[in-house]
């Protein structure tokens, strides 16, 4: 906990004393809609947290300003939860990782500016890594995590069932608790469908979860699920109840923020999808009692 940094002590503090899970949505949800209009017909749908992706955003800034896209949010009353800072490469050793390191200060530079507390990065790393590598992993996640805080940031890690090198919670939580400075994310697509296990949760330490993705999976083999595979939470049948109780007795009180990649919600009406998304998880929230 001492090693844990303020901004994420200070965040759990605050949703704690709610005692609740709250609904956000991440902007890759309705990537087609673009910057402006996935917020906006989100917030007509009655979202009020959200997470935007460094895709959009660059989009958007194209042609506007900085300024301009943290209106959209305030303009709108949504709150932003957390931002996908789109470098990868930043934890692994990797021969580009210095070139990784100068564009993610570029973009805790950005999101510092939009208001964000809490930034995240995934594990997309490739090919064969060593004991001693993961040594250098902690140190690189030190590292990265101290960048972040010198933003007034929160970094946080995210376990893909994919990764070469931290795919699985275990692995995940060894590094971040090894480094002191980045806090785990869990993503319910890449835990349920990964290699990590439904005991491995029990692992988890009170309030070290810093942010949750919240999906589902349909009824077919494991080795056919990818990331277009996520559907709606309630729609499927990953063990929703069960992961958001263990996040419960293990004191997570944040957002479970909905992240799907399906064409049909990424082209779809903003407002129509955030409106399904929002009726069909909050009542698996209310079924697990987690709101």
């Amino acid at each position: 906990m001492l090693a844990t940094p303020a901004a994420l002590l200070a965040a759990r503090a605050l949703s704690a004393q709610g005692g609740t899970m709250t609904l956000a949505m991440h902007q890759n949800t309705s990537a087609g809609a673009g910057y402006r209009g996935s917020l906006e017909g989100w917030a007509k749908a009655g979202i009020r947290q959200v997470e935007v992706t460094n895709t959009l955003l660059d989009e958007f800034l194209k042609t506007d300003s900085l300024a301009a896209a943290r209106r959209v949010m305030t303009d709108n009353g949504l709150a932003p939860v957390c931002g996908a800072c789109g470098v990868t490469g930043v934890f692994e050793p990797n021969p580009m990782r210095a070139a990784a390191l100068d564009a993610f200060k570029k973009r805790c530079e950005q999101f510092r500016e939009l208001g964000f507390k809490v930034i995240y990065s995934p594990t997309t790393a490739t090919g064969m890594f060593t004991a001693d590598d993961y040594k250098r992993g902690a140190a690189n996640m030190r590292e990265v995590g101290e960048i972040a805080r010198g933003f007034g940031l929160t970094m946080l890690a995210e376990a893909v069932r994919a990764s070469a090198f931290i795919a699985s919670l275990p692995t995940l939580l060894r590094l971040t608790r090894e480094a002191g400075t980045v806090g785990p994310l869990l993503d319910f697509y890449h835990f349920y469908s990964g290699p990590s296990k439904l005991e491995d949760l029990d692992l988890i330490r009170p309030r070290e979860i810093g942010h949750v993705h919240f999906q589902d999976v349909p009824d077919v083999p494991r080795e056919l699920l990818d990331n277009t595979s996520r559907i709606i939470p309630g729609d499927g049948i990953a063990p929703l109840d069960r992961i958001l109780s263990k996040l419960a007795e293990k004191q997570y009180a944040g957002p479970l923020s909905v992240e799907l990649f399906l064409p049909q919600y990424q082209k779809g009406d903003p407002y129509a999808v955030a409106s399904e998304i929002r009726k069909k998880a909050e009542a698996v929230m209310r079924r697990a009692r987690v709101m």
